[in-house]
């Protein structure tokens, strides 16, 4: 199996595979087992825990690992930065919010910035920053994201770069789970992909149990984009990015009541907190995207990296009928 893009060679990898820094349910364990099966890992920084973020660069051991952050969230912590920089980390990704603040400080430590963009205006500012790849994220995506949908928005993203900045890598983000979304992605004119809930879907991922066999269990009709859960977390995202996530109870409860959810959020977001913890799949956010109706088992990251680049490889040999 050998899909060889710019991707692969400038970061040395042997498949076009970056795991999504998903905040909380990627771990160093994770991050490791994606760069050990060929790709690259990126552990989810979040919203910035010191002690969580240490902890996790040790789980990784000697894999060559990288990071990501919620950009937004590490302007409130920038030591935080600092810290995972001094882990000479294999790229540094920042998503939600306006890298150039921190892009210097990057540039200086001779790491890669991945920026992830929802619109041709994050784009253009992200290449501005410095960028050296970027990720055109669709709105299929679980987790935070925008309304651009994956078939137009790569493609677009991909005739922008070319123009203006050829030097520029692209992985397409966004309900990409098996080879076909890969080898997809790459007729798009990606350079490889950024997979987020099918790797959420692994063994390795620091996700409770409860919402594995919810994600097994539900199909690409089963998620909507709301806002629900940064309002019960207390999380002020900024206008435009929502969050897609399981509907369930919760969702059924509040979403297109957020101004009550607002007024409630006391209650509710202790509510919310300890139901999340005990793996209620009701009365918290669980996390994934629209791939879930791709994803029929949790498998660890090795098995499923190397299935999508095969079935990738597949149909990229396939003769068209005509």
């Amino acid at each position: 199996m050998a899909i060889q893009t710019l991707l692969t060679e400038r970061f040395k990898l042997r498949h076009p595979v970056v795991l999504a820094p998903m905040a909380l349910a990627g771990g160093g364990k994770l991050a490791a087992a994606v760069t050990a099966a060929g790709g690259l890992g990126l552990i989810g920084g979040g919203y910035g825990d010191a002690d969580w973020l240490e902890t996790q660069f040790q789980a990784a051991g000697n894999q060559s690992v990288g990071c990501g952050f919620i950009t937004w969230s590490l302007a409130k912590q920038p030591h935080l930065l600092t810290n995972v920089l001094a882990h000479r980390p294999a790229a540094l990704m920042l998503s939600f919010g306006d890298p150039a603040p921190f892009s210097p400080s990057i540039a200086a430590a001779g790491v890669p910035l991945i920026c992830q963009c929802q619109t041709m205006g994050h784009v253009r500012e992200a290449l501005a920053a410095g960028a050296a790849v970027i990720v055109a994220q669709g709105g299929e995506a679980g987790g935070h994201g925008m309304s651009r949908g994956s078939l137009s928005f790569v493609p677009e993203v991909a005739d922008h770069l070319k123009a203006n900045a050829p030097d520029v890598l692209l992985l397409a983000a966004g309900g990409i789970a098996d080879g076909r979304g890969l080898a997809a992605s790459l007729m798009l004119g990606a350079d490889g992909v950024l997979i987020g809930t099918r790797l959420w879907a692994s063994q390795e991922a620091l996700v409770h149990g409860n919402h594995h066999k919810a994600i097994v269990d539900s199909d690409g009709d089963s998620t909507l984009r709301t806002t629900t859960p940064d309002i019960a977390r207390r999380l002020d995202w900024p206008a435009g990015f929502t969050a897609r996530i399981k509907r369930n109870a919760f969702t059924a409860q509040w979403h297109g009541r957020e101004s009550e959810l607002l007024a409630h959020a006391d209650h509710e977001s202790a509510k919310y907190s300890k139901a999340f913890t005990a793996g209620d799949t009701d009365q918290a956010g669980v996390w994934f995207g629209e791939a879930a109706g791709l994803i029929h088992t949790i498998e660890p990251a090795q098995t499923i990296i190397e299935r999508m680049v095969s079935e990738a490889e597949q149909c990229l040999r396939r003769p068209m009928l005509g």
